[in-house]
């Protein structure tokens, strides 16, 4: 059985950080020149990890299956990243973006991580700020901010709709400084397949070349995995089409540990499903709540237009449920209310699946021009996709997945259970609990990747100093590499009728409907046949054209479904499991009279962890008990 140790530092809340920074060890600048990191996804977390550990003078051996670290999931969050800079002065502070993001995760994330996050959130402002990200300013040339959801203070830094494209884009140049200093080696259009581990240790990785399909051996003394979320598990959703879990599914199977898998968020502005053909999701941005207003008709199935309904006929369905925060509710809340409303009859448009989302009020107040300098870019996007132009009616929306806050556990170092493995940003589990606060994940992606582990893989590294490079030709490397090939071999032989993309769909079908917004004991248990059965039908009827020994996407997507089922089946055990409803995680079972979710902190406090025991065998469940010494635990209230 894995053991596993969360590493938490002693001493009080707002000094842990502070006094680990002290303790951990350090790497001398000239033995930093003998240490080789393979860093996997150069996403905002990636590429900021890479510039910063190849400024201190490691070897970094960069890795993404994109053409260029430029097109990295990353640029696709729009909103904003959040800081606690106070500039409006309006009452932030450190402990209060902290205690957001803990009450925002329904309590269900560990403290110390949470605090370490906010903490460094005002270094990360600083930083990208000096890297040229050309944040909105106010006349007085501060920096401006906006408010965004679960949150009653505005620290949300912005570029426009563009702000995770122009954060990616700050830490790319700072990355490709170190590539042309010869201390980062990018290798692009890799797909990471399987792990290496040595003596315990993650000394390497086995990947794809995705031009010429040859498989390649890369060593070093450490692993860095910052390969994103798995929320393409439903298909559809928010995320980019080659977002996949295969690379975290590699290490999970490898021995390192799997926390709160079923912890997805459901994103409650999503562009509604237009067609059946469609291979993803357009999101439109969280901030867009701050001067839009969400309603449906009072009326069920209302079919008039939505300008020819008269304002008492109108339903502003968050900000008559939630007067305190109206349409800044948190995503859970109103991806959830969104749903009940198009449940019960009141939807609009052709499907009934989707609410509008008005900005009607907000130009006659601030005016067209003032709305197009906020939104502008959005708005373009939204006119471009369905042909409607927000400007003179509303926007049609409705949830979708997004973003997985389930992921690698890690401990305070960052380090998963494999020692030398580690997952940073979306990979892994620390700081969202079971629903992420929007303009969180840019915070905890550029935080963890300049200045968090920085400091902590070299507490490791210390002690590697005097480990020779390590050598591809160690038989690990051969074992792993035979069994890649093996895997390909097996997909390439089956030989059938069907695509990998219509098992995906269907895959992601099940999902939506069983494991999806809502839950219960009955559809998870249903899901998990219809999982099974799915896999089985899989590994007899897909059909992958072509050679392996050339460019074939067919066969890259074939090989993410094999570990989409692996994930699937976890996240259905795991929201089994949790009887209780928390956050994004709602099972029907466990609400309040209205509606609510209703958590059960004396059984559920704790974060769940599944060690991997084989391809048939159930994974077993680990508990790493949550302790509040700092913030009240009590009933998560916007009303």
């Amino acid at each position: 059985m894995i053991k596993f140790d969360a590493k938490i530092p002693e001493g009080p809340l707002t000094e842990k950080w502070s006094i680990h920074k002290r303790s951990v060890k350090l790497v001398n600048p000239a033995n930093k020149t003998k240490l080789d990191i393979i860093l996997v996804g150069t996403g905002l977390a990636g590429a900021a990890a890479a510039s910063s550990l190849g400024e201190l003078g490691y070897n970094v051996k960069a890795f993404c299956f994109q053409d260029t670290p430029r097109r990295a999931h990353s640029v696709a969050a729009q909103g904003g990243i959040n800081a606690a800079k106070n500039y409006r002065n309006d009452g932030d502070s450190v402990y209060r973006l902290f205690y957001d993001v803990i009450k925002g995760g329904d309590f269900r994330a560990r403290e110390a991580n949470v605090y370490r996050a906010a903490e460094v959130s005002n270094q990360t402002i600083d930083q990208l700020v000096a890297a040229g990200v050309p944040f909105a300013r106010e006349y007085s040339g501060y920096l401006d901010n906006r408010s965004f959801g679960g949150v009653q203070v505005s620290r949300t830094f912005y570029a426009k709709g563009q702000t995770g494209q122009q954060c990616l884009l700050g830490a790319y140049s700072g990355m490709m400084r170190q590539v042309a200093k010869g201390k980062v080696t990018m290798y692009s259009r890799r797909d990471m397949l399987d792990l290496v581990v040595i003596d315990g240790k993650a000394r390497g990785i086995i990947t794809r070349n995705l031009v010429t399909g040859e498989i390649e051996r890369h060593a070093g003394h450490c692993v860095v995995l910052a390969t994103g979320g798995y929320g393409t598990i439903y298909y559809l959703s928010t995320l980019a089409v080659g977002s996949n879990v295969s690379a975290a599914w590699a290490a999970h199977k490898k021995g390192a540990l799997f926390a709160n898998p079923s912890f997805i968020q459901i994103h409650p502005t999503s562009i509604p499903q237009l067609n059946d053909y469609q291979a993803k999701l357009t999101l439109m941005s969280e901030s867009l709540r701050n001067d839009g207003r969400i309603w449906v008709p009072k009326k069920k199935g209302d079919a008039r237009a939505a300008n020819d309904i008269p304002e008492d006929e109108r339903d502003y369905y968050l900000e008559r449920r939630y007067p305190a925060f109206g349409n800044l509710v948190p995503r859970d809340v109103a991806s959830r209310a969104a749903k009940e409303r198009c449940d019960a009859g009141y939807g609009v448009g052709k499907t009934g699946l989707s609410v509008y989302l008005d900005f009607k009020d907000a130009i006659k107040k601030q005016g067209k021009k003032a709305i197009e300098n906020k939104y502008g870019n959005l708005f373009e996007l939204y006119y471009k996709i369905t042909g409607d132009n927000p400007y003179e009616v509303p926007m049609r929306i409705y949830p979708a997945g997004h973003y997985t806050m389930g992921g690698l556990w890690v401990d305070y170092n960052l380090m998963t259970t494999i020692e030398g493995l580690y997952a940073i940003g979306e990979a892994n589990f620390s700081d969202h609990g079971a629903n992420r606060l929007g303009a969180g994940s840019l915070m905890q992606c550029s935080g963890e990747g300049y200045f968090i582990l920085p400091v902590t893989i070299g507490d490791y590294l210390a002690d590697e100093i005097k480990t020779p490079r390590i050598s591809t030709d160690h038989p690990e490397f051969e074992k792993a590499e035979k069994e890649v090939k093996e895997k390909i071999d097996k997909l390439m032989a089956i030989n059938g009728k069907q695509t990998p993309t219509t098992f995906h769909k269907r895959l992601g079908k099940i999902m939506w409907d069983y494991c999806g917004m809502a839950r219960n004991e009955k559809g998870l248990q249903k899901a998990m046949i219809m999982v099974q059965e799915l896999e089985e039908e899989f590994w007899k009827d897909l059909k992958v054209s072509d050679s392996a020994k050339e460019l074939n996407q067919e066969l890259e997507k074939a090989g993410h479904v094999v570990d989409f089922f692996g994930i699937a089946k976890l996240m259905i055990q795991d929201a089994l499991n949790r009887k209780e409803s928390c956050g994004a995680h709602f099972r029907e079972e466990s609400q309040t009279p209205d509606g609510e979710a209703k958590r059960i902190h004396s059984e559920y406090s704790y974060v769940a962890i599944w060690e991997y025991l084989g391809e048939d065998k159930p994974h077993t469940l680990h508990k790493e008990p949550l302790v509040f010494e700092n913030v009240e635990l009590k009933e998560r209230s916007y009303k």
